[in-house]
């Protein structure tokens, strides 16, 4: 099974930028759509937003014009670019190749003045 890591979190203040990272342990040029999901303190796990085989992307509502869903097929690395952060987007941010059960183990974001 594809393992996947996430890596970037850390605490931003309101208005600010991180870029979090998702390396898979083999190719990923094969391996796709991959999609970002995250989970808020109390609240239920949600999807953020998926990427394509062609660099095509979908997001949800809320991130949309802000979050930024990329793919680098030969550093087996999907990004998501994240700016004009809000405390809401405050979450434990996951991976995961769409329509399996593999998952990263998550990165924090903690978006606070």
């Amino acid at each position: 099974q594809v393992q996947l890591v996430e890596s970037g979190g850390g605490l931003v203040q309101p208005g600010g930028s991180l870029r979090l990272s998702c390396v898979a342990s083999e190719s990923i040029a094969r391996i796709n759509p991959v999609a970002w999901y995250r989970q808020a303190p109390g609240k239920q796990r949600e999807f953020v937003g998926v990427v394509g085989s062609g660099g095509g992307t979908k997001y949800v509502g809320s991130v949309k014009g802000r979050f930024t869903i990329s793919r680098d097929n030969a550093k087996n690395t999907v990004y998501l670019q994240m700016n004009s952060l809000k405390p809401e987007d405050t979450a434990v941010y996951y991976c995961r190749i769409s329509g399996t059960d593999s998952w990263g183990k998550g990165t924090l974001v903690t978006v606070s003045s």
